[in-house]
């Protein structure tokens, strides 16, 4: 027997029945709250998932929006194409899936079954491309390729064909109308990502992307893509819990996205192209003395802007691509074809990312420069063959002396010894490498002035900020490449860069005289893009205002109606009084009169008593490469500037391709003959295009029409040569020579 007492024994077990209760009302309770917060104080919520549960969309992609040229010539459209696509739904509801359907379409398209059968599978994280990355209720293009015979066969053999359609629909055209390829202004579309459309999710209206979605990649058709997307149309359907078709819950109809009117002339930019690429395969049939081969011409930019708005009506970039490779989804062999090493990266827009050093093009900052550090306009600078700074000698072009002369004369004959000693001059009162503590910088100060070492703001994707080589970068400079310059060092090599190395290890954070004197002819370590000298010989033009480079002009309703007009925007101004603009004005005139690029213009007939022309010849050097063309130029309307990396000297690779632009905007012939009729754009257009009542655009007709002259290369692609890349960092030349060569070329 037990030894315990039966009132203790009872007692125990009374606790534990308590204990028990306490724990099963507990959980009673828990349970009961849980329920009134599910059924009670969440009920709309989960009402409304549960409803949503059975509720399945399909999207009707919104009509894209055009981009118009500023006359109305549509630049990029909607072409329709017979798209045959293909319902999941309908397959699932076959005995055999659909593969009997798929096997049938295959036969009529002349597809291989699988390449079908894989674009209608869905995409998950174990499905490789190609797959269906929208909605399963949605209907799943297979090829937009489809000929009119083949939608025929289609559409009579229906019983055949359960679930399959073909019908027009609208693709992404990039038409070339006037035969202007303008492939890194308009950019491309392309799908939107899993990430793109997760992040939209809780957005509205064209701020929410759809799993069927293309939007904008690169140029216009990614800044703008907000307004030229539209809204896509939803319709719901509803579903049984085996994803069945039951009804249908509503309908949003699709809202067509706005057109954009830019600022290009699509005549205007067929000519800059043509003149870019025919520069280009001139150059490479030129020998260059110093290398002892022809140039590469690897590259190149040209811009046209207006002076007055900052707009721009041309822009090229070279070497190029066709952007109609990307309608519809680019294929995967073109994709590994187009993007190999030999391309040359075509999708980088060198107008606005490609940098350089300037070259002589760069003197006019170095010219104000000056006056703001308070040397005289009227005064006379020697202009000797060579000057010896820091034990180098530093020369002037083919080592010709002009004397004693004005800053003008200067600039109109390239004189880089006149710069140097300024350069020089101004780098000792600073404190030489023993910088007093707030030295002045003029040639620093200025070029920031001039807005170099910052973007434009251009209404185009990537835009880079170039360089502008003063203290503070200096010093970052050193500390970002210290380690490696040291180490190079170490080698005790004898070459150019490891004597470069060498002094860098030591003090590479010091303004030596060196870095002073190449900078202020535009050499060194300076870097600008043409979008960035087209701005600053624009302010020129027009007595000195910055504006902001734009392309869109504005957004019209398909109707026609303006929803918004894009204005030009000053942001800022050039240093300097009118009296010096006045005067770097008549000394680039003095540049195609007299000077450097006079052999390209007045000597060959150009009308400059007429139409006057203001230009700056420039021939930057690279180590390890061939020079690159600078020519930078202007009128009382437009500042056209070129450049050809590899491509010559200043006037020689970019003088008749100039020129000729010239010629095309004014209606000047070879004999400098004047004919307004023929006249491309002798003024900028500054009103909008009219529109129809169907909202289409009315083009007047030319009174002439560019043709493609006779001088230009057969052998060079009017669209652009079938090379191209994904878009990567602006290419950056190698460290330039600090040999004291010129930067001017003839």
């Amino acid at each position: 027997m037990s030894n315990i007492p039966e009132t203790g024994r009872t007692r125990r077990v009374t606790i534990r029945l308590v204990v028990l209760q306490i724990l099963v009302l507990s959980l009673l309770a828990t349970l009961g709250g849980r329920l009134w917060y599910l059924q009670i104080r969440s009920a709309s919520e989960y009402t409304a998932k549960a409803t949503g549960n059975h509720i399945r969309e399909v999207v009707e992609p919104a009509v894209r929006g055009e981009i118009l040229d500023a006359s109305g010539r549509i630049l990029a459209a909607n072409e329709a194409r017979l798209v045959v696509s293909v319902s999941r739904t309908s397959l699932l509801q076959q005995k055999d899936g659909g593969k009997g359907v798929l096997g049938r379409l295959a036969d009529v398209l002349g597809m291989p079954a699988k390449d079908i059968q894989e674009k209608v599978r869905l995409c998950d994280a174990k499905t490789p491309q190609p797959c269906w990355n929208g909605s399963p209720y949605q209907p799943i293009p297979v090829t937009k390729e489809a000929t009119t015979q083949q939608a025929m066969q289609i559409m009579e053999r229906r019983e055949d064909f359960p679930g399959v359609t073909a019908q027009p629909t609208a693709v992404r055209h990039y038409t070339g109308v006037e035969g202007a390829n303008a492939a890194q202004v308009l950019g491309y579309l392309s799908p939107v990502t899993d990430e793109e459309v997760t992040k939209s999710a809780t957005k509205s209206g064209r701020d929410r992307y759809l799993p069927a979605d293309q939007i904008g990649r690169a140029g216009l058709e990614s800044v703008y893509d907000g307004d030229l997307r539209g809204t896509a149309g939803i319709t719901s359907l509803e579903v049984d819990n085996l994803g069945r078709v039951i009804g249908t819950a509503g309908t949003v109809e699709a809202q067509p996205g706005n057109n954009l009117v830019t600022s290009i002339d699509a005549r205007v930019q067929k000519v800059t192209e043509d003149n870019l690429l025919q520069a280009m395969a001139d150059a490479r049939k030129t020998y260059d003395k110093v290398t002892s081969r022809n140039y590469e011409a690897d590259s190149g930019a040209a811009v046209v802007m207006d002076v007055h708005t900052g707009r721009i009506v041309a822009m090229a970039s070279a070497p190029s691509y066709d952007p109609n490779l990307w309608a519809g989804g680019i294929s995967g062999k073109d994709y590994q074809a187009l993007t190999s090493k030999e391309s040359n990266f075509p999708l980088l827009n060198r107008a606005i990312q490609g940098q350089s050093a300037p070259g002589s093009t760069f003197k006019v900052i170095s010219t104000t420069a000056a006056v703001q550090a308070g040397y005289s306009l009227d005064g006379t600078y020697p202009c000797p063959t060579s000057l010896t700074i820091g034990g180098r000698e530093f020369k002037n072009f083919e080592a010709e002396s002009f004397g004693s002369i004005t800053l003008e004369k200067a600039l109109e004959v390239s004189c880089d010894t006149v710069f140097y000693g300024l350069a020089y001059d101004q780098w000792m009162k600073d404190g030489g490498i023993k910088p007093k503590k707030d030295p002045g910088d003029w040639f620093y100060k200025t070029a920031h002035q001039f807005g170099l070492g910052a973007k434009t703001g251009i209404d185009l994707p990537a835009e880079v900020t170039g360089r502008v080589p003063d203290r503070q970068w200096k010093q970052s400079f050193f500390d970002n490449n210290k380690d490696a310059w040291c180490a190079q060092a170490a080698k005790g090599g004898n070459s150019y860069s490891d004597q470069i190395a060498k002094e860098n290890c030591v003090d590479g954070y010091v303004m030596r005289a060196g870095d002073s004197v190449n900078y202020a002819i535009g050499q060194g370590d300076t870097l600008v893009t043409p979008i960035q000298m087209a701005r600053i010989y624009s302010a020129l033009a027009n007595g000195g205002t910055l504006y902001r480079p734009t392309i869109g002009k504005a957004v019209v309703s398909p109707a026609g109606d303006l929803v918004r007009e894009i204005a030009p925007h000053e942001d800022g101004r050039i240093p300097g009084d009118q009296k010096l603009l006045s005067y770097i004005n008549q000394a680039t005139a003095g540049v195609v009169t007299t000077g450097t690029a006079a052999w390209k213009f007045t000597s060959v007939g150009w009308p400059q008593n007429k139409i006057e022309l203001h230009a700056k010849t420039g021939t930057a050097e690279v180590e390890g490469k061939q020079t690159t063309s600078w020519l930078t130029t202007y009128s009382s309307d437009y500042a056209v500037v070129m450049t050809i990396s590899q491509g010559g000297t200043g006037s020689g690779g970019s003088g008749d391709a100039i020129r000729r632009i010239y010629q095309a905007l004014y209606g000047v012939d070879d004999k400098g003959n004047i004919d307004s009729g023929k006249a491309l754009l002798a003024k900028p257009q500054a009103e909008l295009p009219k529109f129809g009542p169907d909202g289409t655009a009315i083009v007047k007709p030319a009174a002439y029409q560019y043709d493609r002259p006779a001088f230009l290369d057969p052998a060079q692609p009017t669209g652009g040569p079938a090379y191209w890349t994904t878009a990567g960092p602006a290419l950056e030349p190698t460290r330039s020579t600090w040999n004291g060569s010129s930067g001017r070329g003839r």
